[in-house]
């Protein structure tokens, strides 16, 4: 009696995101077509920092960009590469394409928040976009989004571009931002109503009206964070704006991180401000724990011991099934590895060791160190 209760329990932790995950699959979509809409000017803002592998790949592909009018600035972080050279000579070949530079990061800044900070005052346009240096966008991208935007009547609209995962850790860790996103967060709930509980967004594309991002306060108002994907939607919301989220798996790429090190590194530097908050830790561990991992645990157990009931052995397939659907659907639509969703739990497992590590490391006072810079968390 006392295992199927368990085992009912499992079950339901299983199925409650994978039915949420069905629900939001109708509404995450790509932004409208923009057709001949009339679109304000845009201003493409780029913070980098050492970036020379990948900047010019990321400039020329805003400079393919249809449908508005635009320029692209690109603020050089204080990199010690050839990130400012580089940019420097697409410029002279091409008028909308402009490099400014920070100065010594301020106490107290993060230094993408700064600089991004730094290039909504160097801004020329009504709209502001602020891309990643590892993102590639595709020539409508910018227009539609904006016609999101307007036609939405939205204070910021965001979304995720296909994430590029070529080694193992990146192939198990990073489709869980889609598991995540919409197997907890409710899109209707998000999309219609102010409350910053709902907040959610990726700091890879940001598109705000210049007017709305300074009246907020902008990168400012967050400025000692690492996660403005999540907490520049949230500051909006506060102020009453209503934010958006779009499907940009055929419109943007991005390459994130390249090897084990860096996707520990890279997940675990703002996971305190996301799952790892003290807050929402607890119950997260809790749901993924029975709902994505036990449920295979379960199976093994059931297998090896041989005397569970038809019952007991219904619920386990029926949770397996709930964790692994979400995964095979997202492999499907945005595209990822299919052995990486094979292989979920032992990804949701991973996740859940950054997350808390990152809060022990919090907690004890520890530094986040990233892009050469150190942070103190506490």
């Amino acid at each position: 009696m006392i295992l199927e209760a368990f085992t009912i329990a499992v079950m339901l932790c299983s199925l409650a995101p994978a039915v949420l995950f069905c629900v939001n699959w109708r509404r995450y979509l790509p932004p409208p077509q923009a057709g001949s809409v009339c679109l304000p000017p845009l201003s493409v803002l780029i913070p980098a920092r050492d970036e020379e592998d990948g900047i010019a790949a990321a400039v020329e592909s805003v400079l393919a960009s249809t449908g508005v009018h635009f320029e692209v600035i690109v603020m050089d972080d204080g990199s010690i590469d050839r990130t400012a050279d580089m940019v420097e000579a697409i410029a002279k070949k091409d008028a909308r394409v402009r490099l400014e530079r920070t100065q010594n990061l301020p106490i107290g800044w993060n230094g993408k928040q700064h600089a991004c900070w730094s290039l909504a005052q160097a801004a020329s346009h009504e709209l502001l976009c602020f891309v990643d240096a590892d993102v590639r966008l595709q020539p409508d991208c910018l227009a539609r989004m904006a016609v999101l935007l307007i036609q939405g009547q939205r204070g910021l609209v965001s979304g995720f571009p296909r994430q590029v995962t070529e080694t193992w850790f990146e192939r198990l860790l990073l489709p869980l931002i889609h598991f995540v996103l919409l197997g907890f967060l409710p899109v209707e709930r998000m999309r219609n109503t102010t409350d910053p509980a709902f907040a959610a967004g990726c700091g890879q594309f940001i598109l705000v009206r210049r007017e709305d991002y300074f009246a907020c306060g902008g990168h400012a108002q967050i400025k000692t964070t690492m996660h403005d994907g999540l907490l520049l939607p949230k500051l909006f919301r506060q102020n009453g704006y209503r934010t958006d989220l779009a499907d940009l798996t055929d419109l943007a790429t991005c390459r994130m991180y390249r090897n084990t090190r860096q996707v520990w590194q890279g997940l675990a530097k703002n996971a305190t401000e996301g799952l790892a908050s003290p807050v929402r830790i607890f119950p997260i561990s809790l749901l993924l724990f029975l709902g994505q991992i036990v449920p295979f645990l379960l199976a093994a157990w059931l297998w090896m011991s041989g005397g569970s009931s038809v019952a007991e052995t219904v619920y386990v397939l029926v949770a397996i099934s709930g964790a692994w659907l979400p995964r095979f659907m997202a492999a499907y639509r945005f595209r990822q590895n299919w052995l990486g969703a094979c292989l979920h739990p032992f990804g949701v497992v991973i996740l859940l060791a950054i997350q808390w590590y990152a809060l022990t490391r919090e907690l004890a006072g520890g530094t986040v160190r990233w892009k050469e810079r150190s942070y103190h968390r506490l």
